[in-house]
């Protein structure tokens, strides 16, 4: 069966011009108030690790870093060509795992979502190594995005639907090119045959759609990033917003 879901179909129909638009919900940073859980106490890692290196893909095809029992459970939603997501990870990386997912207290999860045409092939890219190198890979994406928002630009709208109107196995690899996501992944450690692999994986990428298309109807995602905090929505968008969040829950 080809990719055309609903949520492929509109993915890849969304201008490029809508990206920003389609990237981060509207909300407001949570009203100040006094914590609504007791201080939780460390959970050490296995001798000779740290949380932060522990790394998992999950069931529902998330990949979860740190302590899988922590009483803190952080799930992020995020799309490759999120501007919003690429400041969250710039901003928060190193605090979330240094303080809060060493702490064995919180876990943190990442489920790739999809916007619009930028989003497959660079979440098809971002998985194709080990579930250890996806997070590093991904938040290297995201810091360069404006430079495969130019390529996007300088390709242009009729080639990049040309692209979208190949067979299956060929169109994220020829979208992979035009927007020099490829080129990009195989200067840090993945050779040519195997990005192309990863892109022509018509079974994966499918699977990947229909779970983007489930969540964001069980979970009323309507742009990212949306965050989850022990599997309730929280409104959140920045890294303070979600910190607070964290604290709230007992991880302080």
């Amino acid at each position: 069966m080809s990719v055309t879901t609903s949520a492929m179909r509109l993915s890849i129909s969304l201008p490029l011009a809508l990206v920003l638009a389609s990237c981060g919900s509207d909300v407001e940073a949570p009203a100040a108030g006094q914590v609504s859980a007791q201080p939780l106490a460390n959970v050490p890692a296995p001798q000779g690790q740290r949380w932060s290196e522990m790394v998992t893909q999950t069931a529902d095809g998330g990949y979860l870093v740190g302590n899988p029992d922590a009483p803190v459970k952080l799930l992020e939603f995020g799309a490759m060509s999120c501007p919003h997501c690429a400041d969250f990870v710039e901003n928060s990386f190193e605090p979330l795992m240094n303080t809060y997912v060493d702490s064995g207290r919180v876990s943190y999860e990442l489920r790739f979502f999809l916007l619009n045409a930028l989003d497959m092939p660079a979440t098809l890219l971002a998985t194709c190594s080990t579930p250890e190198t996806t997070l590093p890979l991904a938040k290297e994406i995201w810091a360069n995005l404006p430079q495969f928002f130019d390529a996007a630009t300088t390709a242009g709208d009729p080639a990049l639907q040309q692209a979208m109107a190949l067979p299956a196995q060929q169109r994220f690899t020829r979208l992979g090119d035009l927007l020099g996501m490829t080129q990009f992944v195989t200067a840090r450690g993945i050779s040519r045959d195997q990005a192309v692999s990863c892109l022509s994986n018509e079974a994966k990428a499918e699977e990947l759609a229909n779970r983007v298309e489930a969540e964001a109807a069980r979970y009323d995602i309507t742009g990212t990033p949306t965050f989850l905090l022990n599997g309730s929505k929280i409104d959140a968008l920045t890294w303070p917003q979600v910190e607070t969040a964290l604290q709230n829950a007992g991880a302080r």
